[in-house]
């Protein structure tokens, strides 16, 4: 699923076993979090508030980050 929006209302979520940060985000009306152990946990705070492409899976039934890039 690709998604065109703003990103906001970001919430960190418990870390993973590994102890790496998890993040939920709104974008177009939908809550998408970041993957498990995934290197966008890390950055997702960089595109607050702007317009982005977000590309998004699902697992376990979540919307979960697959890819993100900020568009014009």
């Amino acid at each position: 699923m690709e998604l065109t929006g703003v990103v906001s209302d970001i919430d960190r979520l418990a870390t993973s076993y590994m102890g790496n940060p998890r993040y939920s985000f709104m974008i177009d009306g939908y809550r998408v979090t970041t993957g498990v152990d995934s290197m966008h946990a890390y950055g997702i705070g960089n595109y607050e508030g702007k317009k982005v492409t977000v590309t998004a899976g699902t697992h376990y039934n979540k919307l979960t980050l697959e890819s993100i890039e900020v568009t014009a």
